[in-house]
Parts: C-alpha cells; sequence; structure tokens
C-alpha cells in the first residue's frame, strides 16, 4: 500500500473536518431550535445555541456590520497561508495538525458568509463557571494549533541555527 503524502493528508483532513463541523451544525441546530435553544445533556454539559459574532471567546465581536467580512477575509488569509506551508510539509503529524486548522478555519468562515455569526452549541460548566460555547471548527482549530506549537518547541530539527551551533 502506497503512503499517502503528507499534502494530501491534510487536505483530506481538513475536508473531513469541515464536512464534520457543517453536518454537526446542521443538526445541532434544527434538534436545539425544536427545543427551544436549549439541552441539558448532563450536570456539566449543555448543548445551546450561540451566535458568536467574534473570533475565540467573542473577542472582536464589536467589529459593526462589516464584522463577519472582516474576520471572513483574514481566515481566507490565513488558510491560503496554510496551504502553502502545507505544500511544503514532509511529516504527516504537522499535515493532520495544519489541515486540521484548515478545516476548522473554512467551517467558521462558511458560517459567517452564511449567517454573519459562527453557530457554537458545545457547553462545558463546573460549579457555575461557563466555559464559552464552542463548535467542532473550533475544537479543530485549537487542536491543531496546539500540536503546531509542541510540534515547533519540542521537534530537534525546529531549533534555529544559532542554537544547534551552540550545542555542537
Amino acid at each position: 500500500m502506497t503512503a499517502v503524502r503528507p499534502l494530501r493528508l491534510g487536505l483530506q483532513t481538513a475536508g473531513v473536518l469541515f464536512v464534520v463541523d457543517q453536518v454537526s451544525k446542521l443538526v445541532i441546530y434544527e434538534v436545539l431550535d425544536a427545543a427551544g435553544g436549549f439541552i441539558q445533556v448532563t450536570g456539566f454539559f449543555n448543548l445551546v445555541t450561540v451566535w458568536n459574532y467574534g473570533v475565540s471567546f467573542g473577542m472582536l465581536s464589536g467589529l459593526g456590520d462589516h464584522g463577519a467580512v472582516i474576520l471572513s477575509v483574514v481566515s481566507l488569509v490565513i488558510v491560503a497561508f496554510l496551504i502553502n506551508w502545507l505544500r511544503r510539509v514532509d511529516r504527516r503529524a504537522l499535515a493532520i495538525a495544519l489541515g486540521a486548522v484548515v478545516g476548522g478555519a473554512l467551517g467558521n468562515v462558511i458560517d459567517r458568509v452564511r449567517f454573519g455569526a459562527v453557530f457554537d452549541f458545545l457547553d462545558f460548566h463546573v460549579a457555575g463557571w461557563h466555559w464559552p460555547a464552542f463548535n467542532v471548527a473550533d475544537s479543530a482549530i485549537v487542536l491543531g494549533v496546539g500540536f503546531i506549537v509542541i510540534d515547533s518547541l519540542f521537534r530537534p530539527d525546529t531549533m534555529r541555527a544559532g542554537e544547534k551551533e551552540k550545542t555542537e
């Protein structure tokens, strides 16, 4: 069996996560709409209807009428940068992480284009403290970026040239 090339693997990851994000939003929105926008699942987890007009945790939600366009353009520029990076990647794990960020970003861009905001629905809480609601796309972005950061910090061949010289 031929190994999947990193570029293809990253793009497949992006595609799968994009579809999972969009399908989950469609299904959960319909369920929540019928339930009045709130379903208690457990003592620490609810499904909720939240429209996020900004980015993570609602930051930049005050951009006004053009906020969705501005955030979508910024996201698409980042996606283009990440796809260009993905073209040069030779490691599968990094390709998957980049694909996760791309798929998640595109999932949220589609929401902004269609609705002017991102549909968030996962609500975790403990002792009255609520984590801001999020969705599958947000999860993909956070996990992908987290892996990229850890990979860049701890992968030996990513040290800067000056650091390599000091250790030799």
